[in-house]
């Protein structure tokens, strides 16, 4: 199946479209996690603890806090998502007996949980998101996919600059990195960085 119509030509179904967006989302997230070691897998690179294993597990939750609270669909969610756990950055980090395993399979487990969602109920099935306000309220199956979408691709991005930060790996797929080829990174930040300095005495607007 290509971007925009199934193998006999006709035009790919919207409920199609989006689990493939969705699951190209999910892989490239994933991915980025191959080939480091378990301290860069856990290890915060950001000033408010942002590391790649939280980043799996934390849209591992997102997607079966979804699916449960808002269509009733829930097999396998882990017991954190109940809001009792005294952590609120639960979802944000891998514990100490919480393996790159685990966490891996938690998050497929939540693909999985998604997947047989999407396809017992037809994208117009209509439900409530009890954190969202009422005015977003009352919300479609079709609405909430596309929320997902949003959601991962977004920490997939977050995902791909941590990698970035800690040996260089960048790209969006691996048979797409959407990176230009023959590139001097080097020398292309360097330019960058000399340009940048002309404003650094630009007040802030």
């Amino acid at each position: 199946m290509n971007a925009t119509s199934t193998s006999s030509g006709s035009p790919e179904s919207a409920k199609a479209t989006l689990h493939r967006y969705l699951q190209q989302a999910r892989d490239t997230l994933l991915w980025k996690l191959d080939g480091v070691s378990e301290y860069d897998a856990r290890r915060p690179l950001t000033p408010t603890g942002t590391n790649l294993l939280g980043l799996v597990k934390h849209v591992a939750g997102v997607e079966f806090g979804y699916m449960s609270t808002v269509f009733g669909h829930g097999e396998g969610a882990p017991a954190w998502l109940d809001g009792t756990d005294p952590d609120p950055h639960v979802d944000m980090w891998a514990r100490p007996d919480e393996s790159r395993a685990d966490i891996v399979a938690l998050y497929r487990a939540a693909w999985a949980n998604t997947d047989a969602a999407v396809a017992a109920l037809d994208l117009d099935t209509e439900s409530r998101v009890p954190h969202w306000p009422d005015h977003r309220n009352p919300v479609t199956l079709h609405q909430v996919l596309v929320h997902l979408i949003a959601d991962t691709q977004r920490h997939a991005g977050h995902a791909d600059i941590l990698r970035e930060r800690i040996d260089g790996s960048a790209g969006y797929t691996p048979s797409a990195t959407n990176l230009p080829e023959h590139t001097e990174w080097d020398a292309y930040v360097a330019k960058l960085e000399q340009v940048a300095a002309r404003f650094r005495d630009e007040r802030t607007l």
